[in-house]
């Protein structure tokens, strides 16, 4: 569960992490998170070599430099979330 800031509004959200190893502790490097979206079943589990699998679709179509065989990569109304620019991608 989150709380939106802009209105206390309660939303289901899910949170992703990326630890590094740093001065002999953890510390997190990366920290995303979202609102769940609604009536898509993202519950089935999958297996890491399914995982390595999709990596690769997605590393593969990097390394073609070819930036219409990334965006195939991505759901039709996916939205790219904002890594080094503050502005969320949707074209």
């Amino acid at each position: 569960e989150f709380t939106m800031g802009a209105t206390g509004d309660k939303v289901k959200a899910r949170y992703t992490y990326v630890y590094v190893y740093e001065n002999n502790q953890w510390k997190i490097a990366h920290h995303h998170s979202s609102v769940m979206p609604e009536g898509i079943d993202i519950a089935k589990s999958i297996t890491e070599d399914e995982v390595r699998g999709l990596f690769q679709l997605w590393n593969s179509a990097l390394d073609t430099l070819d930036s219409d065989a990334v965006a195939k990569r991505y759901a039709k109304e996916g939205v790219l979330l904002p890594t080094v620019s503050d502005v969320p991608r949707t074209d």
